[in-house]
């Protein structure tokens, strides 16, 4: 599955790329490059172009365990690419001081499931440092870079979704990207913002994705959604890997009469509820799917805000195919799954009801 799912990314290309306020990125073309190597890319120009970057984390120092940090100890020395011990409320904690005396902070946390026992940082003193002060201090030099989601054989401790206990936190922002030419657009953005950002990466796509990405420095600005996808019948909202299962569901329901927009969200906190209400005032329809259990997912927040915005003008009840509200498995992820076909099966109920 994580081959078909590298072909789709190449055949699919998802290249449309927003402006950044360094240089615009459809500009120039690009080297091919896979996503781990686009994030790898974005940490040598922040590493570069920032003289009070730093990062650090577990295993960095020799590249990481997905190689997203090759090379950068080697160019910038071990004073500013460290490695850490295994303690990531420790980890988040350096980070929220480092960033605080006015630093660029990216920690690596080596797996989003294992970003728990750094809660209490990120909630009760990254998200609040600013607010508790007055504005007279804060960390928003902090970025958290952590892997994500299913990989076809992680398991229960290996992929998890966990963006939406960080939506519910004011005080930060969170960030997924789609590919590679996002990835770098994004991480540079998240890095420079002015406020703590949970950046977090779709570990299926560290080697499958692979696009033309400009070698410059360009951000993608946050909080920007993109019609990725026209249409006319249903609106599909995604973030992340999703976003591939999701185009090819759409080019099935193509081939049924079905005209289907999809949306990448990209920035879930705060997320840009203007794009999509206006896409569903248009289609009358809406269609959400993650990976993450369908309980207390982001799904039913952008539900919710839909249904208030755009009640009178739906056709239909908004549709959600995401997780399943169990442990993430190992030998049933093809069950767990939101996969292409039970979203088309939720496009043709969603448009036939």
């Amino acid at each position: 599955m994580a081959a078909l799912l590298g072909r789709s990314c190449r055949k699919l290309g998802f290249l449309s790329s927003g402006h950044g306020a360094r240089r615009s990125v459809s500009t120039e073309t690009g080297k091919s490059l896979n996503l781990y190597s686009a994030i790898n890319q974005a940490l040598h120009i922040a590493l570069d172009s920032d003289p009070r970057s730093f990062v650090f984390g577990e295993d960095v120092g020799f590249g990481g365990v997905f190689r997203c940090t090759t090379g950068l100890a080697e160019r910038f020395g071990k004073n500013r690419v460290f490695n850490t011990p295994l303690c990531e409320q420790g980890i988040v904690g350096f980070g929220i001081g480092l960033a605080a005396m006015g630093n660029r902070a990216i920690v690596e946390i080596q797996f989003a499931d294992y970003i728990y026992p750094a809660f209490d940082q990120i909630v009760n003193e990254a998200a609040k440092f600013r607010y508790r002060s007055g504005n007279q201090f804060n960390c928003g030099g902090l970025t958290i870079r952590a892997p994500y989601g299913a990989v076809g054989h992680g398991g229960h401790y290996h992929s998890q979704s966990p963006e939406a206990f960080f939506c519910h936190v004011p005080g930060i922002k969170v960030v997924i990207p789609r590919s590679p030419r996002e990835a770098k657009g994004l991480l540079l953005s998240c890095i420079r913002d002015p406020n703590p950002v949970v950046f977090f990466e779709p570990k299926w796509l560290y080697r499958q994705a692979v696009e033309e990405v400009p070698e410059h420095d360009y951000m993608i600005p946050l909080s920007e959604a993109e019609v990725i996808r026209e249409g006319n019948d249903i609106t599909l909202v995604g973030w992340g890997a999703q976003l591939t299962i999701m185009e090819q569901a759409c080019l099935e329901a193509e081939k049924e009469g079905i005209s289907c927009e999809l949306i990448d969200l990209k920035t879930l906190l705060p997320w840009d509820k203007e794009t999509v209400e206006a896409s569903v005032k248009k289609t009358g329809r809406l269609l959400i799917s993650h990976e993450a259990p369908i309980t207390g997912g982001f799904g039913a927040e952008i539900s919710a805000t839909i249904l208030e915005r755009c009640f009178l003008k739906l056709e239909a009840p908004v549709s959600r195919i995401c997780g399943l509200d169990t442990p993430f498995p190992l030998v049933f992820e093809p069950f767990y799954m939101p996969t292409k076909n039970k979203i088309l099966d939720a496009i043709k109920t969603t448009v036939n009801y």
